[in-house]
């Protein structure tokens, strides 16, 4: 954070990550047909923040409701093989197997959700000293023209590979747990268990991104356990950008100014207003 706060292009630009600016289409579509113009360039959930809202409820019953008595130390000596414990063993393996099954849905909920993607992808953009990007876009088909590409391309090109040298622990995290090959075989639900180890199905021996056979149960853990720290770190990336700029707002009159950078590189600041009672944003009426 104390990175991003020193390198961001504009002093509200993680604001604006943390409000989701974005362009919004149809107030451009209005804009042509009445006298009356509004700025299409807005801030809030949209779609994209409603459908986190539900993965970030689903999340947190899983871990809330998915807590093991019994240490991970301990757990892997109840299923150490012995034959008077084989019955007790194939259940718990048979339950592993369906909670890792519940993991996998997280994970993809996590990866491929557009607002999380947006997010790092902004993020990222704020590190290296670029401007917020309105303008970005997943692409959803091959006629997408305008799009910023599609999310595995935006995850490993655009975001992971451009924090190498901004911030390896990053870069080393997103590395270590998004791995292309596992997303699409959980994606197609081309995968078997057999032995506490998680067959990918997908494996091609000539394509470089396609070189895992197996994953173990244990490696499975290691990957899944970094997503949901990411996913709570996220969170409190935003619990901590909203309490800076609260604080900030507050020497103000709780107006605080964020930069539109349109397409042609047209710039101009607009001020956000905080509301207290409410611990959110909206623009402030001119």
């Amino acid at each position: 954070m104390d990175i991003a706060l020193e390198k961001q292009n504009h002093i509200g630009d993680l604001l604006l990550l943390k409000e989701n600016g974005f362009y919004e289409k149809k107030i451009a579509e209005y804009n042509k047909i009445n006298t009356t113009k509004l700025n299409p360039h807005v801030i809030g959930p949209s779609h994209e923040g409603h459908s986190e809202h539900a993965h970030c409820l689903f999340i947190h019953k899983y871990r809330t409701n998915n807590i093991h008595k019994l240490s991970y130390k301990k757990y892997l000596e109840e299923i150490e093989y012995a034959p008077e414990k084989r019955n007790l063993i194939d259940k718990l393996i048979e339950l592993e197997e369906t909670t890792i099954q519940l993991e996998m849905l997280i994970y993809l909920k996590f990866w491929e959700a557009d607002l999380i993607i947006k997010k790092l992808y902004q993020f990222v953009r704020i590190l290296n000293g670029e401007h917020y990007d309105w303008y970005f876009k997943i692409s959803e088909s091959q006629r997408d023209k305008n799009s910023t590409g599609k999310r595995q391309d935006i995850i490993r090109l655009k975001i992971r590979d451009k924090l190498k040298k901004t911030s390896p622990l990053l870069y080393d995290l997103i590395k270590n747990t998004y791995k292309t090959q596992i997303r699409n075989s959980i994606a197609h639900s081309n995968y078997s268990f057999l032995g506490r180890n998680i067959h990918l199905n997908n494996h091609i021996e000539d394509d470089p991104n396609c070189q895992l056979e197996t994953i173990t149960f244990d490696e499975w853990i290691d990957i899944f356990h970094s997503t949901i720290i990411f996913h709570n770190e996220l969170i409190r990336m935003n619990n901590i950008i909203n309490d800076y700029y609260r604080k900030m707002a507050m020497k103000h009159d709780n107006i605080f100014p964020i930069m539109v950078t349109e397409k042609d590189g047209k710039q101009y600041e607009l001020p956000l207003e905080y509301r207290p009672r409410f611990n959110d944003w909206k623009y402030k009426q001119i």
